[in-house]
């Protein structure tokens, strides 16, 4: 993944240990995800356990894309108009994407 030459060191390098943790618990909520499905529970005890795993992972990535707007966009801001203008399209890609899942 490119990390964005001009970024110092990534925005969320502050919180890491908050996201692994936050990660390890979504991994967690996928592997129990499979194990519902393996031992054949009820579809609707599975969905509610995928909105769950859902709703975590859009928390994290709102997480991210604040620690981004707050560190990259911001730092992109003192190097000039063409580095934030590339930076803010970089951010509106992002959130499109997000968006769209």
């Amino acid at each position: 993944m490119s990390g964005g030459p001009d970024c110092a060191h990534h925005g969320y390098l502050g919180d890491k240990k908050a996201y692994l943790d936050r990660l390890a618990r979504i991994e967690g909520q996928v592997r129990g995800l499979h194990r519902m499905v393996d031992e054949e529970r009820y579809c609707i005890d599975i969905l509610t356990q995928v909105s769950a795993a859902q709703s975590a992972l859009r928390a994290l990535a709102m997480g991210l894309l604040d620690d981004h707007l707050h560190h990259c966009v911001l730092g992109a801001a003192a190097g000039g108009e063409a580095e934030l203008d590339a930076k803010l399209a970089e951010a509106s890609t992002a959130i499109a994407r997000l968006l769209r899942s």
